[in-house]
């Protein structure tokens, strides 16, 4: 004959404690990055630094561009398109981008925030690129709409016959795009090093130091080649090519592709060092 079958134990008081645990109304979703980039546009709204720098640069491209294009002629966008004004305050401008791409990344370290992120969402490599998307967008509608801006009113100023028929439409987006990749540059920086000013201070030195050292190199027949490829890739020259105010016929493609792979590579970078370091 068979034993009769043994009864379950009683639960024990862990068992009953965790059947008694609180919970909470409030249902459990999981998230995605849709959620990272809601939560980064909140944050690069909310903050002064995002006003001060976006208002600063619409202020230089805008107000520079638009003085550049009062003491023009008709006849001086016969070989030029019409946004070229907008190329002087993009030379200052940029570095406004480059501020705020430094303090998008930067800030949250300084102020201890990004202990905070990181708990609130563990995936850092959401987070950093949450941040970079986010930016980037910002950054390319601002300045496409500020080289508009001055293209439409250079044009409504200029244009008659002795005006050529030359396209600008590219160099919006050229241009734009430029300037951006120099922001998302800088963020990445900011993120590899986490220090504001010392970001912001290693972005200027890539900024304007490619275009002084040239002037230094060619006096030496040794590095004058060096000095050559560096004045035609640095950060002014480039954008003195996309919008056409250096005869090159080029459009500076080639210096908007370096920079592309500059800032995939420093990119790589942050999400690499990102995902080994604490915070």
């Amino acid at each position: 004959m068979a034993p009769p079958p043994a009864s379950p134990a009683p639960p024990s008081a862990w068992q009953q404690a965790m059947a008694n645990a609180y919970t909470s109304p409030i249902p459990v979703k999981k998230t995605h990055l849709g959620n990272a980039l809601s939560s980064e546009w909140t944050k690069i709204k909310s903050v002064r630094s995002t006003m001060w720098t976006l208002g600063t640069f619409l202020l230089l491209v805008v107000g520079i561009g638009l003085l550049a294009a009062a003491n023009t002629e008709p006849r001086n966008y016969a070989e030029m398109p019409f946004t070229v004004p907008a190329f002087f305050g993009l030379m200052l401008g940029q570095i406004c981008l480059i501020t705020l791409g430094v303090l998008v990344t930067s800030s949250e370290y300084g102020t201890g925030m990004i202990r905070t992120t990181f708990t609130a969402s563990p995936q850092r490599h959401r987070v950093l690129a949450a941040k970079v998307l986010v930016f980037f967008a910002t950054a390319f509608v601002v300045s496409a709409g500020a080289i508009l801006f001055v293209g439409l009113v250079t044009s409504s100023m200029n244009s008659g016959p002795e005006a050529g028929d030359v396209p600008w439409a590219g160099t919006v987006v050229k241009g734009s795009l430029y300037v951006s990749l120099l922001g998302v540059l800088a963020l990445a920086v900011g993120s590899m090093l986490r220090h504001s000013a010392g970001a912001i201070t290693a972005m200027l030195g890539v900024v304007l130091v490619p275009a002084i050292m040239p002037a230094f190199l060619m006096i030496w027949e040794s590095t004058q080649s060096l000095g050559e490829k560096m004045n035609d890739y640095n950060a002014i020259t480039a954008l003195a090519k996309i919008f056409g105010a250096e005869d090159n016929g080029t459009g500076g493609g080639s210096q908007l592709a370096l920079l592309a792979v500059i800032t995939a590579a420093a990119v790589a970078g942050a999400f690499a060092l990102l995902e080994k370091r604490d915070v």
